[in-house]
C-alpha cells in the first residue's frame, strides 16, 4: 500500500522514535484505506492484532488512520486509562484534525506521536534501561 514516501514514512518512525525518548510509553501508528467498521472498534482490533496489550507496563497507544474514509483513532491500553484523564486524547485528536482537514496526513500523525510523547511522560516516564518493546515501524493494513 502505496500511501506513503519513503521519505514520509521515516518521518513518521522518526516521530516514534523521538516521541518513546520521553516516556517509556510504547506508541504505533497503523495506516490503512478504508475503515469497514465503527473506528474505534477498528483501532481496538489492530491494537490486539499488533500485540499492543502485549507490553510489560500495559502503556501502548496506537494512533489509527484510514486515508481513504478519512477516519483516525487515538486508544491506549489499560495500564494508561487507569491513571489518565477521560479526556486524556482530547486535544491530541484537536491538533492531529488541523493538519488532516487540510490533507497533510503525514504532519497530523507526526504532531500526535509527539503530543502523545509529552503527556505520557507524565505518567509513565522515560527510564535508563527501557526496552523498546513494539516496532517503529507503521503497520500498514490492508482493510478486511
Amino acid at each position: 500500500m502505496a500511501v506513503f514516501n519513503d521519505e514520509e514514512q521515516q518521518r513518521i518512525r522518526t516521530a516514534v522514535e523521538d516521541a518513546e525518548r520521553h516516556t517509556s510509553g510504547q506508541l504505533r501508528v497503523c495506516i490503512e484505506k478504508t475503515c469497514s467498521e465503527q473506528v474505534l472498534d477498528r483501532a481496538a482490533k489492530y491494537f490486539h492484532q499488533l500485540d499492543m496489550h502485549k507490553t510489560k507496563l500495559r502503556n501502548g497507544v496506537l494512533i489509527y488512520v484510514a486515508t481513504v474514509d478519512r477516519k483516525f483513532a487515538i486508544i491506549g491500553d489499560a495500564g494508561i486509562n487507569k491513571v489518565v484523564p477521560d479526556n486524556f486524547w482530547d486535544d491530541t485528536k484537536d491538533d492531529m484534525l488541523k493538519h488532516f482537514k487540510v490533507g497533510d496526513i503525514v504532519e497530523g500523525i507526526v504532531t500526535g506521536l509527539a503530543i502523545a510523547g509529552e503527556h505520557l511522560q507524565k505518567y509513565f516516564p522515560h527510564h535508563t534501561g527501557d526496552n523498546n518493546e513494539l516496532s517503529d515501524d507503521i503497520a500498514f493494513m490492508d482493510g478486511e
